[in-house]
């Protein structure tokens, strides 16, 4: 006797009976695109390069509001300190209104004195 080893033929796996009944099609995998196509490396690189876009975006639109709310303070002083000139102006004239009623008192009295 040969001592020689029959290795046995591989048949492939039987999945059982195909939906479609096509039995002598061979079965075919998932069609992905984009598996394989870029390495892990290239992906981490774009990753970080994203990241860093983003983070650089965010300061500048952080940076932008900062801008715009110190504008909008300064608009909001501007106002206030309007309102107080115009108050103070009001008491003023107020205080004009009545100096002059009292001079015309003292011009009334002097008139009557000189008569």
């Amino acid at each position: 006797m040969s001592s020689t080893a029959v290795a046995p033929e591989k048949k492939p796996e039987l999945l059982g009976m195909r939906k479609n009944g096509k039995q002598w099609h061979a079965p075919r995998k998932a069609f992905r695109p984009g598996s394989g196509l870029t390495s892990y490396e290239a992906r981490q690189k774009l990753r970080m390069k994203t990241a860093a876009m983003k983070a650089k975006e965010k300061e500048m639109k952080d940076e932008k509001e900062a801008e715009r709310q110190q504008r909008v303070q300064a608009i909001k002083e501007k106002r206030a300190a309007k309102e107080e000139k115009a108050r103070y102006e009001k008491m003023a004239e107020k205080m004009h209104k009545k100096r002059v009623e009292r001079l015309k008192r003292k011009e009334k009295r002097n008139k009557l004195l000189n008569s």
